[in-house]
This record gives C-alpha cells, sequence and structure tokens, in this order.
C-alpha cells in the first residue's frame, strides 16, 4: 500500500454535514424544517462546495436532539444541535463564506455556543478525535 497513497487532489478547509434523517427535519413527526434545498442551492451559488463541503446525511444522531449538524476537520469535529431557526442556517452559511474568504477555517458565531454538542460519553475528553489506536484494529 506504500507505492499508492491514498490522496485527493481537493483538499477542503471542512466538511459541514446536515442531518436529515429519520428525525431531523422531519416536520410529520413535529421537528422543525432543515432548508435542504436552500443550502445546496447557496452553498453552490456561494462556490463553497470546493472549499467546505457540504453533505446532507441520513441519520447523524443522536435522535433525541432536533436538527444536528456536523462541521469536521483535521482536527476533529464540532457538533452542533437545536438548529432549528432559518436565521442560524444563514449563520452558517455566512461563517462558511468568510471562512473561504479567509482560506482558513474561523472560529463560529456565538450564537452556536448554546447549541454545542456533546453526543459521547466521555466529553470532558481534550485528546480529540481519535479514528484509529495506534495498536491497529
Amino acid at each position: 500500500m506504500d507505492r499508492f497513497p491514498l490522496t485527493t487532489k481537493r483538499l477542503v478547509l471542512a466538511h459541514v454535514s446536515v442531518c436529515q434523517g429519520c428525525c431531523c427535519g422531519n416536520t410529520a413527526n413535529g421537528k422543525p424544517a432543515v432548508p435542504v434545498e436552500w443550502l445546496r442551492e447557496e452553498w453552490r451559488a456561494r462556490g463553497l462546495l470546493k472549499r467546505i463541503q457540504l453533505s446532507i446525511s441520513g441519520c447523524l444522531g443522536p435522535c433525541d436532539v432536533p436538527n444536528v449538524s456536523t462541521i469536521s476537520n483535521e482536527n476533529g469535529t464540532q457538533w452542533l444541535g437545536g438548529i432549528t431557526e432559518f436565521h442560524q442556517y444563514q449563520l452558517l452559511l455566512e461563517w462558511a463564506v468568510a471562512s473561504r474568504a479567509s482560506e482558513k477555517l474561523l472560529p463560529l458565531p456565538d450564537q452556536f455556543r448554546e447549541h454545542t454538542l456533546h453526543p459521547f460519553r466521555n466529553s470532558t475528553s481534550d485528546r480529540g478525535l481519535v479514528i484509529f489506536s495506534a495498536g491497529g484494529p
């Protein structure tokens, strides 16, 4: 495998995933809508896709928190929950546009502080994102 390292030409600043799974955005179950088409159109119109990718995903969990989103980069993943207002999605778009323009991932607006979600048991860990252990599988 050393002869064929896995790389990509499209290096991004971040990847935003917005849940539209079984619960998030399911207005039939009384959940607030996720403006999926608006997000897709604006992300494309603003030329964000090559620098800050957007995925509308299936379930991200946890399903007891409405409208979950994640923002991932080389340092880990920031989870957000309770994104229930359209203006919050507008803020997320504005943050992405500003990050792309500055060529670095900017801090999220303070309005998202109260929407920070900790979905894992050891939420006090400061070790960052661990995908593989040092010893292998």
